[in-house]
């Protein structure tokens, strides 16, 4: 039924199309609105005179000056000639659980998640051994970034309540 009444539609729709186009067409354009007089006074027509006039002196002193120049060599550029970059160390990861997803080179003085989730984790679990210098010199990263991470940084803990403890509704 759809379908059926899309085609009634599209044929009253394109029904005299031509017919209605010209009509549009044909009908009178709006007029512009009227110019009305600016505040500014016209120009003299001496000055005018003035400008269109050759002066014969100043010619003459134009015929006079003579121009030499010369174009410098032109300077091919060389691709990769420019301003010295600072290239970046990179260091290699210690490889995560997803060797083939994870990334492999991080430059120095930065460090992955992966490798951030390891260390926070280490440190947590062993805190004697994976203190903030063995994890700065370890990951290549400056010791008061790390110990920045280590205060600041907590990595995710689940606390399940004792039942004990507290009393619950029961339901009826």
């Amino acid at each position: 039924m759809r379908i059926i009444w899309d085609r009634l539609v599209r044929a009253f729709r394109n029904f005299n199309v031509e017919n209605r186009a010209f009509r549009v067409l044909d009908r009178p354009k709006p007029t512009s609105a009227p110019r009305y007089p600016t505040a500014r006074p016209a120009e003299p027509p001496e000055i005018q005179h003035e400008i269109q006039k050759k002066d014969n002196r100043l010619l003459a002193l134009l015929k006079n000056v003579y121009v030499d120049s010369k174009d410098p060599p032109m300077e091919v550029k060389v691709e990769g000639e420019g301003l010295p970059c600072k290239e970046e160390e990179y260091r290699l990861t210690k490889l995560g659980r997803y060797s083939a997803l994870d990334i492999h080179r991080v430059p120095k003085g930065k460090i992955s998640t992966v490798e951030l989730l390891t260390f926070l984790n280490n440190h947590r679990l062993h805190p004697e051994t994976w203190t903030a210098e063995k994890i700065a010199e370890e990951y290549g990263l400056d010791l008061k970034d790390v110990t920045s991470l280590l205060k600041y940084l907590a990595v995710f803990n689940m606390e399940i309540p004792s039942s004990e403890d507290k009393k619950y509704i029961k339901s009826t």
